[in-house]
C-alpha cells in the first residue's frame, strides 16, 4: 500500500539505494510510476506493507516501510530485491553496491569507489567535513538526521582524520 514518505512513522525501516549516475528527467517520472507500481503490489504473507519512497538528488532511491502494521519477511525483501535488480537492468545503473562512496563537492553528488575514496582521503580530496551519504541508516529518524553528515560523524569516519 503505497502512501506518502512523509506520513510514515519515524521507525519505519529505510533501504537506500545510490545509484552511480543521476537519473534524467524522462528517466525520473518512468522510475517513479515502477516504484509507485511495485509498492502498491508489495505484500508480506498476503498482507499489504505500507510503504513510501523518495527519489532524492536524482540519484538515490529510498523506500520506507511502515513495520507496526506489517514487517517485512524474507519473502517480501527478496521481492523488493529483484525489483532493484531489475531497475538496474532497465536503466543500466548500479543500485546495489555497498562499496561505493557518493560525497557532495559543493552541490555536486560524487560518486566513487571506496578504494578511490579512500585514496581521496589520504591525499585530503577530501577530510572529515566532507558532506557524505550514510546509506547505513536504518529508519526514517536516522534517516532525517543522520543520513547526509559529515564525514566525521559516519562509518566514512575511519578513512578521513
Amino acid at each position: 500500500m503505497l502512501v506518502d514518505f512523509d506520513t510514515l512513522p519515524e521507525e519505519s525501516r529505510v533501504w537506500i539505494y545510490q545509484a552511480n549516475r543521476s537519473f534524467s528527467k524522462d528517466e525520473l517520472e518512468e522510475l517513479k510510476s515502477k516504484i509507485e507500481t511495485f509498492i502498491e503490489a508489495w505484500t508480506a504473507h498476503g498482507k499489504d506493507l505500507q510503504s513510501g519512497y523518495k527519489i532524492v538528488y536524482k540519484r538515490f532511491i529510498v523506500i520506507a516501510l511502515n513495520q507496526n502494521l506489517s514487517a517485512a519477511t524474507g519473502c517480501s525483501i527478496d521481492a523488493s530485491v529483484h525489483f532493484i535488480q531489475e531497475l538496474e537492468n532497465a536503466y543500466n545503473v548500479d543500485l546495489m553496491d555497498k562499496m561505493n562512496v557518493s560525497y557532495k563537492q559543493g552541490e555536486f553528488i560524487a560518486y566513487k569507489p571506496l578504494v578511490d575514496f579512500k585514496k581521496m582521503a589520504k591525499n585530503k580530496s577530501v577530510s572529515k567535513n566532507t558532506i557524505v551519504f550514510n546509506n547505513l541508516v536504518t529508519n526514517i529518524a536516522e534517516f532525517n538526521d543522520n543520513w547526509e553528515v559529515p564525514a566525521s560523524e559516519s562509518w566514512h569516519s575511519r578513512f578521513v582524520k
